[in-house]
């Protein structure tokens, strides 16, 4: 089963929308694996967004993700990486589709309710930067055998 990153942005939270946005990926099927709220620092949104430091938005993007806490959770389920990144939509709020989070709850690129992250690889490196190990879970449920056939729940 992979795993991936997902940041409900300080967006949601002003919004009130964590529940409906926690909601889509359960009713997907996808197990929730950890979950904490917190206060991003200046210094991991650095490492986080270092892709963009030489952009004129780097340090508006990182402003925007202080404005209060954010949660960071870490899904699983077969294929989560490309799973998450379906429900959630493209970046850019305006031409995300309906359906989609970004697509029925966001009107801006930068103000896009959520991250997630766009590759297995990079949500390894994600997940390390946002959690420890002890709270990261592994636990069996039953919902498993509703959700994939046996082979697929093996793997």
């Amino acid at each position: 089963m992979e795993r991936t990153l997902v940041i409900l942005k300080p967006g949601t939270i002003q919004r009130r929308l964590i529940g409906e946005i926690l909601n889509r990926f359960e009713k997907k099927g996808l197990i929730l694996a950890g979950m904490k709220m917190v206060w991003l620092s200046d210094e991991i949104l650095s490492e986080h967004y270092s892709h963009l430091k030489e952009k004129p938005f780097f340090q508006r993007v990182k402003n925007s993700m202080r404005i209060c806490p954010a949660i960071v959770c870490c899904w699983e389920g077969l294929d989560a990486v490309d799973v998450v990144r379906t429900i959630t939509g493209p970046t850019n709020g305006r031409i995300a589709p309906p359906g989609t989070i970004r697509g029925d709850y966001s009107m801006s690129i930068q103000e896009n309710i959520i991250h997630a992250s766009d590759s297995l690889e990079t949500a390894a490196v994600e997940l390390k930067r946002f959690f420890n190990d002890n709270e990261l879970y592994n636990y069996e449920t039953t919902l498993k055998l509703s959700l994939y056939a046996d082979d697929e729940a093996e793997s």
